[in-house]
């Protein structure tokens, strides 16, 4: 079975990860920046690119040295290209170029969004046909797979994606960042109907999001009623994130119908959100259908996803040139 080293630097993680085959895990790590980045409340790319150069030689290292196999015995390097912060991806994608040239080992130039897109099926030599979103801090998608390699874009976000509003709304309450992560937590602890934000285009009748109103809607509150309280503030989070939540799985479970499959995915950072999981979980079995995620480990930015959709490439037979360009913006003919 081929043995594939992956890098993934294309926002705050550097990651890098081994796998032979389709599922066998030689090595598996990353290096998150989450705690650098929060005194920002958010991801700043100059500080992100630099910590890649620093840690990447690092945690390649150490993933070969766990997968116990040398650069000589790998069949393919690859990388994410994008979509992504352009000065982050560069660091990753210049890493495995001269470790190809180096070695003369093939390049995989490889899609992070591919990446997100195929994880819930880690471990499959062959995709099913399934509706998918991707939801994540730089991405909602929503898109009908055919099968490895085929996907056709159904829907996506116009304005901020659910993750980028998590962390914003995070923000305007005074939490952490990762804001996602706290926002859910105090959400335990909530009543999401106490209050009544908006679901933006729920009824639109295509499968596009928007969800600066929302965002918008939630600062408006705050400004009229003032700093939250300690009671309140559990309430405020989990309205908000039902809000979101009552969007994502309408148009999911709507483009499944429309295109009658019977198998669904959610992944990216946000298919984390315990409230989204448990309702798309108890909507799969309401209507009969199959549901997956992504294992523990592959929710967030990870390099075991893009060695997973590396590998997909190289039994079909696609390697890349080494003077492949990122691409930072999303496009969906490079899916």
């Amino acid at each position: 079975m081929p043995t594939l080293l992956a890098i993934e630097t294309s926002c705050d993680e550097t990651a890098a990860a081994v796998l032979q085959g389709f599922g066998e895990v030689l090595a598996h790590e990353i290096f998150s920046q989450a705690e650098i980045h929060s005194e920002f409340g958010g991801v700043v790319p100059e500080v992100a690119s630099r910590n890649h150069l620093v840690s990447a030689p690092e945690i390649i290292d150490f993933a070969l040295q766990k997968a116990g196999v040398q650069i000589r015995d790998l069949d393919a390097i690859a990388a994410t290209t994008g979509p992504g912060l352009a000065s982050a991806l560069l660091v990753g994608a210049a890493t495995a170029k001269g470790l190809c040239i180096g070695s003369g080992k093939p390049f995989l130039a490889i899609n992070h969004i591919e990446g997100h897109l195929l994880s819930p099926f880690f471990g499959y030599e062959k995709i099913p046909p399934h509706t998918a979103m991707v939801v994540s801090g730089g991405h909602t998608l929503v898109l009908d797979v055919e099968g490895f390699g085929s996907y056709r874009l159904l829907g996506r976000t116009l304005d901020d994606a659910a993750g980028e509003a998590f962390d914003k709304v995070a923000k305007l309450l005074g939490l952490g960042y990762p804001g996602g992560i706290e926002i859910d937590r105090l959400s335990h602890s909530g009543n999401p109907a106490r209050f009544d934000f908006p679901r933006g285009m729920i009824d639109s009748g295509d499968l596009d999001f928007s969800f600066s109103g929302l965002k918008t809607a939630v600062r408006i509150f705050l400004e009229k009623n003032g700093t939250p309280t300690a009671a309140d503030l559990p309430d405020i989070c989990a309205s908000f994130q039902a809000a979101v939540t009552d969007v994502l799985l309408s148009k999911l479970f709507k483009a499944a119908r429309q295109n009658k499959r019977r198998i669904l995915s959610l992944s990216g950072g946000v298919s984390a959100n315990s409230s989204l999981r448990s309702r798309a979980i108890q909507l799969a079995g309401d209507e009969g259908l199959e549901i997956h995620f992504p294992p523990p480990g592959l929710l967030t930015d990870n390099a075991l996803m893009i060695a997973f959709a590396a590998a997909h490439h190289l039994a079909a037979g696609q390697t890349d040139p080494v003077d492949t360009e990122i691409t930072p913006n999303f496009n969906p003919s490079t899916l």
